[in-house]
């Protein structure tokens, strides 16, 4: 069974409860959790693992020919990255971290002059302990974190002998959580009962519903203000709310000292997806 973590807003302890889930769940199977959140991933930290690197993510970059080329402009009028500045009478300027290796610009190249070259845009890291634990990172200065997510969803692909996947997605609603969220089985929103926390549930839950990815909620810091507008939310969904995790100075201790936090709650939501 592969459940995504995901939510709309950040800093709603998207990580913390998909870290806690996934030792929860090795209780019953073998777990393989996937922290896609690559512009920052987190997971190690909370569960105060190591990682080891086992391969770069490497993207196509267009090469230019300056012999054969015309500075026609042709490549920066199809680029929609805008990775490639054409001034007149001048080569093409690429910016390296702008470009996400489409190829549209050698398609559209009349003179044969831009082949193909390669960048290194992230890494892939693999960890053992109280989990299996595989988590992507970009580079500092890559522009579009999509690419690192679908390599290492690839990587992920080649491991087998797990009964659950537990992917932590990034938060929001753009490129790399919709590429996380792709052939789930279950999505699990995080949220939070506070006026933007319902606003970006609002948001998450219409993607996975475009999606047609099964949905549940879980509120976090469920007693810091009233849950009339998230349950309203989710009612508008048709989603339940299958746990409520309040704030907590013993989560919050584990948490600081990188142990998977435990609540009454986390083992009702494993009864439920499990």
């Amino acid at each position: 069974m592969k459940i995504a973590v995901t939510g709309g807003k950040g800093g709603t302890g998207k990580s913390t409860v998909a870290t806690a889930l996934a030792v929860e769940l090795s209780k019953y199977g073998n777990v393989l959790l996937v922290d896609a959140d690559v512009d920052c991933p987190n997971d190690h930290l909370l569960l105060d693992m190591e990682r080891k690197e086992v391969s770069e993510v490497e993207t196509m970059i267009p090469e230019f020919n300056e012999r054969k080329c015309k500075k026609c402009g042709r490549c920066s009028e199809v680029c929609k990255e805008n990775a490639i500045v054409q001034v007149q009478d001048k080569y093409p300027i690429l910016s390296e971290d702008q470009c996400t290796g489409c190829r549209a610009c050698m398609f559209a190249c009349p003179f044969d002059a831009i082949s193909p070259s390669k960048q290194t845009i992230g890494k892939i890291y693999e960890s053992e302990g109280i989990v299996d634990m595989v988590s992507g990172e970009m580079d500092a200065g890559v522009e579009e974190s999509s690419l690192v997510v679908n390599a290492l969803k690839k990587h992920v692909e080649k491991k087998s002998g797990y009964d659950y996947v537990v992917v932590d997605t990034a938060a929001g609603t753009h490129c790399p959580v919709i590429s996380a969220l792709v052939d789930v089985d279950l999505g699990i929103a995080v949220t939070e009962p506070t006026p933007l926390g319902e606003h970006d549930l609002n948001l998450i839950l219409e993607l996975m519903d475009k999606l047609e990815v099964e949905s549940k909620v879980v509120v976090n810091r469920s007693d810091i203000a009233d849950n009339t507008g998230v349950k309203e939310v989710s009612e508008r969904w048709k989603v339940p709310v299958i746990a409520m995790i309040p704030y907590s100075k013993d989560i919050e201790r584990d948490y600081a000292q990188g142990k998977p936090i435990k609540h009454k709650s986390i083992e009702k939501m494993v009864g439920v997806v499990g």
